[in-house]
């Protein structure tokens, strides 16, 4: 309750409009996923129950298109924690915005690729920790909410690439991350992710390429050393 209260007390200090957008866009990837879930034959209510529990755009993607192509739910879900996987790295970026307790279970529930690259844009660790809370607040209704006018449009939202609602989340991250590369190692590592990203994926399943890119992680304990040798 006393974070809650620190929260309404500085909101004034949180720019609400870079929140709001990317809260739109994941909205609108919501609406996309309720069509391609409702399609592949799950009820309204499954949808958001989904959408809501899980918290990850695309792993449950991933789930609902390994179910459609005949697998088994075992399969699915497997599928789903794999591409899950690169939360290890935001969580461990988001854990200097968690207090232990409570707060620390539902703030990990929050950890996304959105809320830890939206507060990572912010230099005083109050202001990270106010942008993720209210960044994580804002997506947890927006993905749902999504997700449920996808499911209740259902044919009418349509395949996703015929209203190009598949490239929104991806340009929504490459428009996140463009700030950050203004330091070299997280230039470095996002070069190096792109290329293996762009190198194992016609090899592996679907959603694979994207944990294998993490192993991108590697070159920063280089490029560190090699900046602070460069400094000296």
């Amino acid at each position: 309750m006393t974070n809650m209260r620190s929260l309404s007390r500085s909101s004034t200090a949180v720019d609400p409009k870079p929140i709001l957008a990317v809260a739109l866009s994941v909205g609108m990837v919501g609406i996309s996923y309720g069509a391609t879930a409702t399609s592949a034959g799950f009820t309204w209510w499954q949808v958001v129950l989904i959408a809501a529990a899980v918290f990850g755009a695309s792993s449950e993607f991933l789930f609902v298109g390994v179910l459609a192509a005949g697998a088994g739910p075992v399969a699915a879900v497997m599928a789903g924690l794999l591409v899950n996987l690169r939360n290890i790295a935001y969580g461990m970026s988001a854990s200097a915005y968690l207090s232990p307790g409570v707060q620390s279970l539902v703030g990990a529930h929050f950890v996304n690729d959105e809320t830890v690259a939206l507060a990572a844009d912010h230099g005083a660790p109050a202001d990270r920790r106010r942008v993720f809370w209210w960044a994580g607040s804002a997506m947890f209704v927006a993905w749902p909410a999504g997700a449920a006018i996808g499911a209740v449009l259902g044919t009418v939202a349509g395949d996703p690439r015929t209203w190009g609602l598949d490239a929104v989340f991806p340009t929504l991250i490459l428009a996140l991350l463009i700030p950050m590369m203004k330091e070299r190692a997280t230039a470095a590592v996002v070069g190096v992710a792109a290329v293996i990203a762009v190198v194992v994926t016609p090899f592996v399943p679907a959603g694979v390429g994207p944990v294998l890119a993490l192993l991108a992680l590697c070159v920063l304990p280089v490029v560190r050393s090699a900046s602070t040798a460069t400094d000296r």
